[in-house]
């Protein structure tokens, strides 16, 4: 199964058009229907109906690796281990690896670095000169509980400080209670917050009960202006999975098909493994088409990631795995 070819012109960060967003049609929301069976069957078809191999198979992993939001969202971060972090966006496979697979002068960078807000200095600093965006999570990140100012303070602050994109989370109560409204307002004054940065909507799916749920609220983010929709905070006690990730972007497509207007899509949360990734690559093309393999329209929530996309290149080239230790984040 092709991929589009890697290329200079196609691994920097093409600009992304806003989602402007549209009124709340609550009768659009609350014809939302979810065949959860139908959704479990075909999630369970995805990457098992084609097999990629070899140079497919790297090419596929390389489009991956520029997918990536570079992710620390600890507890113990520090201005230091931020920089390693984006030394490691700057170059995220090693440059021999990169020159033995002929791709060496392509510039290939990962899709951005996500900090939270109290770090997005550190890592516009350590970016200054490149074209990797900072995103920040924000809004009272990974629950979402804090005072509503509060949230839209944080969103403002990060903007400030220089991040070009904002991962907000939204209250979870709305779309448990059906309160379709209250979600509307809330995202939209977010995206009015973010300014000229991209927002990024985080549902934190494993807390939403029903896919139906997932479906209705992808939709009123989608109305309120999202630019890209994301499954999960990474904090949940189930992230990202293909179930989710399928309603999630059937309701891209049909925002698409009604309205003309492409949103992105984000799964974070427990993709580790390069196969793991392959299968959302598979999910994107199969679902919404090749526009969606790139990172203005699709990127990966991750930090281990990386490290395992880069060992499974090193076995295309030398034919065994590599250390760990020989692929350092930074």
């Amino acid at each position: 199964m092709a991929i589009p070819e890697i290329h200079a012109d196609n691994v920097t960060h093409p600009e992304h058009e806003r989602n402007p967003g549209l009124p709340l049609d609550l009768g659009w929301v609350r014809s939302v229907r979810v065949n959860t069976s139908a959704a479990e069957r075909r999630a369970a078809t995805i990457g098992t109906r084609r097999s990629v191999k070899k140079e497919t198979q790297a090419a596929w992993l390389l489009r991956a690796v520029t997918c990536i939001d570079l992710t620390t969202l600890s507890g113990d971060d520090t201005p230091g281990n931020v920089q390693r972090l984006c030394a490691k966006a700057r170059q995220p496979v090693r440059q021999d690896m990169l020159d033995a697979l002929g791709v060496g002068d392509l510039g290939i960078t990962t899709g951005a670095v996500c900090v939270y807000h109290s770090r997005v200095a550190d890592a516009v600093a350590a970016l200054e000169g490149t074209m990797i965006p900072v995103a920040a999570v924000s809004t009272g990140f990974p629950a979402g509980q804090s005072s509503f100012r509060t949230r839209l303070t944080e969103i403002e602050d990060s903007v400030a400080a220089g991040a070009q994109e904002i991962d907000i989370v939204i209250s979870r109560e709305h779309v448990l209670t059906g309160n379709w409204d209250a979600l509307y307002d809330e995202v939209k004054q977010f995206r009015a917050a973010c300014g000229d940065a991209h927002m990024k909507s985080i549902l934190a799916t494993g807390e939403l009960a029903t896919l139906r749920n997932v479906a209705q609220a992808s939709l009123v983010c989608m109305m309120a202006g999202s630019d890209f929709i994301k499954t999960s905070t990474g904090k949940e006690p189930t992230n990202a999975t293909l179930e989710v990730s399928l309603i999630m972007v059937r309701m891209i497509r049909e925002y698409l098909d009604r309205t003309g207007i492409k949103v992105g899509f984000k799964p974070a949360g427990g993709i580790r493994t390069a196969k793991q990734a392959m299968n959302w690559q598979i999910l994107m093309k199969e679902e919404l088409g090749d526009a969606w393999l790139f990172p203005n329209l699709f990127r990966f929530g991750a930090s281990s990631l990386l490290t395992d996309i880069e060992r499974q290149l090193s076995h295309h080239l030398t034919g065994r795995y590599a250390a760990e230790y020989y692929m350092p984040m930074g």
